[in-house]
């Protein structure tokens, strides 16, 4: 779902372009695009949308990827949606 952010600038991800081999399996498993394969490596197509939620770092064969999960707020991210989803209006704030 776009448009949802947290806070911008603040996101712990970080991608070490030379050690990716670009096999594209952060771009496949992001639930917000964050990443995108480019002339054989992956870059960072929108850093401020990550969730913190771990799955490209789990995911990449070789630890190009880096990120804290729960340093940032995956939790009001998914409670925003769930609001919208279901209409109800939920606890606020970050966890």
């Amino acid at each position: 779902m776009k448009g949802y952010r947290y806070l911008a600038g603040v996101v712990s991800l970080g991608l070490d372009v030379e050690t990716c081999v670009g096999c594209g399996a952060c771009a496949e498993v992001c639930p917000h695009q964050v990443f995108m394969v480019e002339g054989g490596k992956a870059r960072l197509a929108d850093r401020d949308g990550c969730m913190e939620c771990g799955a490209c770092a789990n995911n990449c064969p070789v630890a190009a990827i880096v990120v804290k999960p729960g340093v940032g707020c995956a939790a009001y991210v998914i409670q925003k949606w769930w609001q919208e989803l279901t209409g109800r209006s939920g606890a606020t704030g970050c966890c």
